[in-house]
């Protein structure tokens, strides 16, 4: 694959109310545009009104629920790689985002996946290691390294401004960048070969 620009989906997979997961994201977008080499596209989960309930296998959603399903689709068939920025609830990820993964599949196949986590003591990283399972069912690759904020709360102001200690975190943030680069140029280019057995 050519040094071309790639596509990085950022998904917020937090919708609570108060939740810090678009702070979160910003920072690591900011990240991600230092580093260069992406074209980032943000999904946030609070503004997508993404149905509980699907169809039955074989069967269409509705007009009114496709109108939602499909451009989301697209948006995530276009990535290259994911970022998921992650809280953790009662030691696992939210709901809103295991919906988000199970209404789609191929569209998450052979690509990698990022995992930006931030909590309490654990930093997120029971939610983390739950999502390595799952995205590896639907055949993508979850990086090695990833982003953990412990203590999340008392890493950024009320404005936003932080993580108080960017020392660590940036270049955790540019070890995660530079792993979903490898994979996807390296994937990018097995698929370009032959298409991937599903």
């Amino acid at each position: 694959m050519a040094e071309s620009t790639l596509r990085l989906a950022v998904i917020v997979g937090s919708v609570r109310g108060g939740r810090l997961g678009p702070t979160v994201a910003d920072w690591f977008v900011g990240r991600a545009a230092a580093f260069g080499g992406f074209d980032v596209d943000v999904v946030d989960l609070a503004e997508i009104d993404l149905p509980l309930a699907a169809p039955a296998f074989g069967e269409d959603p509705p007009p009114h629920v496709r109108a939602v399903t499909e451009p989301l689709g697209a948006r995530l068939d276009a990535a290259d790689a994911f970022v998921v920025i992650t809280p953790e609830y009662n030691h696992s990820f939210p709901a809103a985002l295991k919906n988000l993964i199970d209404w789609y599949r191929g569209e998450w196949f052979a690509k990698p996946v990022g995992i930006v986590s931030y909590g309490g003591l654990s930093g997120g990283l029971r939610a983390t290691e739950h999502l390595r399972a799952v995205f590896a069912e639907l055949h993508a690759v979850t990086v090695r390294d990833t982003v953990s904020f412990h203590s999340a709360w008392s890493h950024w102001d009320d404005s936003g401004r932080g993580p108080k200690n960017p020392e660590s975190c940036d270049p955790a943030a540019k070890t995660l960048l530079n792993q979903l680069t490898w994979w996807s140029r390296a994937l990018h280019n097995a698929k370009a070969v032959a298409p991937y057995p599903a």
